[in-house]
């Protein structure tokens, strides 16, 4: 049933996981929802206080469905390293759950993008947002454009950084810009969205049913990370290796790498990628962006460039093998 107030339960999938822990994070500091995460029984991961942990199989329908009973907004955050029919899995269980909402895993990916289809990733994407629609599952996605921290300090695959070594390729001249959101924000986002009342005057949570909210922290050049990363380490280019390379060449590069068990191979390709579809002007977002109707803040591109490299300096590697 519709309500001019917010939401007020919530559930999370991923809420130990790196951007499921920054929704979960914002969401409490809110303090407007009935917050419950569902995991795994073998997950270890803390969750703040005041969230609640429902084990589930998510092998399971009817396990997932008795957990979804009752929320009335879920969030999707899955690791790439999913299996590819999960998210299908966890839709279908809301439908039979009656969950109003669905936040799919579609972060950084803009849903109404007609070229959206043309790639292994979006493909993906489209399948899975067909099933949404197919089951009549109402969602809104976060169209957030590439996570910045995670980008400059995973390494070279990604933005063309390897910070601990001074080192950067720029793809072809390094001057492309791109769309790109700090996890805070994305989190400031989420809370900020269930916050407002599901019906009524605008800004609602209805008025993006079954669209995506389009939201930005920087449209940013390697070129100006790199500038970013010399305000920041006291360096200058001179202190820096600083090579190019054809973003074609490195989508290649990548798909071989990967097709070899590579697995940083994705990344290189997905963010090659990534630039030459900005460059030739299909990545744009709306200029009405929802920062404004939500409420985000303009942020610091140095101080989240200084995260990426703490996170850096601290050792921090999600590849890395347990």
């Amino acid at each position: 049933m519709s309500s001019a107030k917010p939401l007020q339960k919530v559930a999370i999938i991923g809420a130990t996981g790196h951007i499921g822990k920054v929704f979960v994070e914002a969401l409490v500091r809110n303090g407007q929802h009935e917050l419950t995460a569902l995991t795994r029984s073998e997950t270890k991961g803390d969750l703040p206080e005041g969230v609640k942990r429902s084990q589930v199989d998510f092998n399971n329908h009817d396990s997932l469905v008795a957990a979804l009973h009752g929320q009335q907004f879920l969030i999707i955050t899955l690791a790439v390293t999913a299996p590819q029919d999960l998210h299908n899995k966890i839709v279908n269980a809301a439908a039979s759950a009656g969950v109003s909402y669905v936040m799919p895993n579609f972060y950084g990916s803009d849903i109404r993008n007609p070229k959206l289809g043309d790639e292994a990733f979006g493909a993906v994407i489209k399948q899975q947002l067909s099933e949404m629609e197919k089951l009549g599952v109402s969602y809104v996605s976060l169209a957030c454009g590439t996570w910045y921290e995670w980008s400059v300090a995973l390494g070279e695959s990604w933005f063309g950084f390897t910070i601990s070594e001074r080192k950067v390729t720029f793809f072809d001249d390094g001057e492309t810009f791109v769309n790109v959101s700090t996890w805070p924000q994305c989190g400031r986002a989420v809370a900020a969205l269930l916050s407002l009342p599901e019906n009524g005057a605008s800004p609602s949570l209805a008025g993006w049913k079954n669209e995506p909210v389009y939201i930005t922290s920087f449209k940013v050049s390697q070129r100006q990370i790199l500038d970013s990363l010399h305000r920041i380490l006291g360096t200058t280019d001179a202190d820096w290796e600083i090579k190019y390379e054809p973003t074609v060449k490195r989508a290649q590069e990548g798909l071989e790498e990967f097709s070899k068990g590579i697995i940083t191979g994705i990344g290189k390709a997905m963010y090659a990628k990534l630039f030459m579809r900005s460059r030739a002007g299909e990545l744009e977002i709306p200029k009405e962006v929802a920062n404004k109707a939500l409420g985000l803040p303009q942020e610091s591109l140095d101080e989240a460039t200084k995260t990426a490299v703490d996170m850096v300096q601290s050792g921090w590697n999600p590849l890395a093998r347990s």
